[in-house]
């Protein structure tokens, strides 16, 4: 790993074992793009870009018509003259003026990698990072870029501060974290889209002239469109082809976007959405954009992906839990909903110790006046009806069955039927002369106050300090309205969105850092808010509140292109299923749930003795392979299809485990061989099973007969243990 700053050429490159990305300096003024793709030992600008005098162009320099930035390959944007392509800034000056003209000043080369202010970031100890200093002079600004580079990693890392050096204030209205330009248009663009219990979707389709743009103004990340895109070729597959994917650590309004423009050349942009932000920029001060990852894969998908799922759990996650077993646990919630008293609790307790489980959480209903979703948001103090021995005692005496303990919170809400809300009516995300929109019944905290911050910090610190929580499902069960409050000035409403995002930064920094050993869950009605950003402070969250085994399949492979299986909480819960009504066999459940981070949430003592049985087994098996289904290396052999068959595979160094899911049967079935791909080629497998002993490079490319399946949804799985290398036979 190593920058590279060629003094004659002033030209920039930053490459590992894998990658190179390369700019360099154009007349002494402009950041030209010149590459980005895999590692090169030297580069003399074979691809330069192509100087024409075209019409409508304009020319910084008058005499030279065929230098024009609205054609140059960029690292930035310029604002307001000579570039038309969608921007990575924007400012707005006192006298209502646009145009900035920022130009290369100087670089800084060094070793590791800086925390960013307020912000999550990936850690950088085996990294080396790069600093590009512009300035507009005429306004009295600085813009700086940062890149980043691992030694271990296709990835590289991307940010902007901007400073205000004038003594005049000035509004920055589009704060982007990403900008790049590329020299082709025929990519297939693949997003992850989709809906409150229908996540992750994976889409792909082939960019065409124009802007093609993804985004959130709801104030969280949203179910509807993951802050990611990935540029891929036609032929990418899972196994093969090139990859662009672009991520931004950011948990609150985005915009990813791609540009085609006239002349078959692509741009693309990522950052906060600037349709709901603008920032007071003082002089002197300094505003920070987001971290945005970008990953470059020869691979296919699942190069992309491993790439994502090792940066993330090496350099993203809290340091506590990159290589911490996480426990199966038992969740309350669809098993009671409301509706428990203390005996019913600690009599599921002593049957999840039956069965093997080991983290009992009590899920929503425990606190205040709350026996319906309707009230109490705010009130977290116990409902001593429900619960005589309040929190502490019951954890103490769920403790004692040898059992850990987790508690669920809706930490950013506020029902209006509360004491709270009576108390802080002005804590309340609102607008002057305008109602206030409930959803779910309930408003929204003003997190960018301090002082609701620290009621919150205050209120979660009591009940973690004594010891005995392991567990917060944190929870976030509606998006923001009336995006405005009380106390700041009228040109600092458009600030509150980030500032709102900042304030809960602030208290997931400040909580995860004084109870490093409290395992938190991330969940916002299950995926709407699944992002790096989140998993900075909590290393798992609730995937999607379906937790059907067929809808499962494809969220959790549409959210595997990002996040390991690990990050990805997936309950077993009870059929007909609450979400779509659908009966899947227990056993096929049970399979999916195994392959992200395992969990069951059902009426426990509604269960038949056969049930239970069977469920002990399933916690059995999942003890047995955990290791590997927790950190072992994840592959998607098959995508899933409405009705069609999926299949994963997981793997380490001595054994691998490959879980099929066949969809809905079908009549007159075909022969079904199963290539694993990516098994050690010259090692010898054994079939626990069968006992069948087979090469790597055999099961990679002839692949394996997955036997005749009768019946919708059911599954398979194929443990393989490595006993040989065939280079020794």
């Amino acid at each position: 790993m190593e920058i590279i700053y060629q003094e004659k050429e002033k030209r920039f490159h930053l490459r590992n074992d894998s990658i190179s990305y390369i700019f360099q300096v154009e007349k002494d003024k402009y950041l030209q793009h010149c590459y980005f793709g895999p590692a090169l030992t030297s580069y003399h600008q074979s691809n330069p870009p192509q100087f024409i005098d075209r019409g409508f162009n304009t020319n910084p320099i008058s005499s030279e018509r065929t230098f024009s930035l609205n054609t140059l390959p960029l690292e930035t944007s310029t604002q307001g003259s000579l570039d038309y392509r969608i921007a990575n800034y924007q400012f707005l000056n006192q006298a209502g003026n646009s145009v900035t003209a920022f130009e290369y000043e100087s670089y800084r080369i060094y070793d590791g990698k800086p925390r960013l202010s307020e912000l999550p970031t990936l850690r950088g100890s085996k990294a080396k990072t790069l600093e590009i200093v512009l300035i507009d002079s005429i306004q009295q600004l600085k813009m700086i870029l940062h890149y980043s580079i691992f030694t271990d990693s296709s990835a590289i890392t991307r940010s902007v501060t901007f400073e205000n050096l004038s003594n005049t204030a000035i509004y920055l209205e589009n704060a982007g974290s990403l900008m790049l330009d590329l020299p082709r248009c025929d990519y297939d663009l693949v997003t992850l889209n989709g809906a409150h219990t229908n996540e992750a979707n994976i889409t792909r389709q082939k960019l065409h002239p124009g802007i093609q743009r993804i985004d959130s103004n709801r104030g969280t990340s949203s179910p509807q469109h993951q802050p990611f895109l990935a540029l891929a070729n036609w032929n990418t597959t899972e196994n093969s082809g090139e990859v662009m994917a672009f991520h931004l650590i950011y948990s609150g309004n985005f915009i990813a976007q791609v540009e085609v423009e006239q002349y078959g050349t692509s741009r693309v942009q990522m950052g906060i959405n600037p349709d709901t932000f603008s920032w007071k920029l003082d002089p002197k001060a300094i505003f920070q954009t987001p971290e945005a990852v970008m990953v470059y894969s020869t691979t296919g998908f699942n190069g992309m992906s491993q790439t994502f799922h090792h940066l993330y759990q090496e350099h993203l996650v809290p340091k506590t839990w990159q290589k911490k077993e996480r426990p199966i646990l038992l969740n309350t919630w669809e098993g009671n909903y409301f509706d428990f008293t203390e005996t019913d609790l600690l009599n599921q307790a002593d049957k999840a110790k039956e069965l093997g489980i080991e983290l009992f959480v009590l899920d929503d209903g425990w606190f205040g006046q709350r026996n319906d979703d309707t009230k109490a948001l705010g009130d977290w103090f116990e409902n001593t009806t429900k619960i005589p021995s309040k929190i502490t005692g019951l954890a103490e005496k769920i403790h004692e069955k040898g059992l850990q303990f987790g508690l669920w919170f809706e930490p950013e809400m506020i029902s209006k039927e509360s004491l709270l809300f009576n108390k802080h009516p002005e804590w309340a995300l609102q607008v002057p002369n305008y109602p206030l929109t409930q959803g779910r019944q309930q408003l929204v905290l003003d997190f960018s106050k301090e002082a609701v911050q620290d009621f919150i910090i205050d209120m979660l610190t009591g009940y973690l300090q004594t010891g005995k929580i392991d567990y917060i499902k944190w929870d976030m069960n509606r998006h923001l309205t009336e995006v405005g409050n009380l106390t700041l000035p009228q040109d600092q409403q458009q600030e509150i969105a980030h500032r709102y995002v900042l304030g809960l930064y602030r208290i997931l920094q400040t909580l995860t850092t004084k109870f490093p050993e409290v395992l938190f869950e991330n969940c916002s009605s299950g995926g709407g808010r699944f992002d790096p950003g989140m998993m900075a402070y909590m290393p798992q969250t609730w995937t999607s509140d379906n937790s059907d085994a067929l809808c499962r399949t494809r969220i959790q492979s549409g959210y595997s292109y990002l996040y390991p299986p690990i990050m990805m909480g997936a309950h077993v819960s009870d059929v007909p299923n609450h979400q779509v009504g659908r009966i899947t066999p227990l056993k096929t459940r049970g399979l999916i749930a195994m392959s992200g981070n395992f969990g069951y949430e059902l009426a426990i003592n509604q269960q038949s003795e056969t049930t239970l049985s069977e469920i002990k087994k399933q916690i059995q098996f999942y003890k047995k392979h955990r290791q590997l289904l927790q950190f072992g290396d994840f592959y998607r052999l098959l995508l899933p299809t409405e009705t069609a068959a999926c299949a994963w595979l997981f793997k380490n160094e001595d054994e691998a485990l490959v879980v099929y899911f066949h969809g809905l049967a079908q009549p007159a079935q075909k022969a079904n061989y199963l290539k694993t791909y990516y098994l050690d080629h010259d090692a010898l497998y054994q079939e626990v099973n069968s006992q069948a002993v087979f090469s790597g490079a055999e099961l990679n490319h002839a692949g394996l007969l997955i036997p005749r399946i009768k019946g919708d949804f059911e599954t398979c799985y194929f443990h393989f243990k490595k006993i040989t290398s065939t280079k020794t036979v």
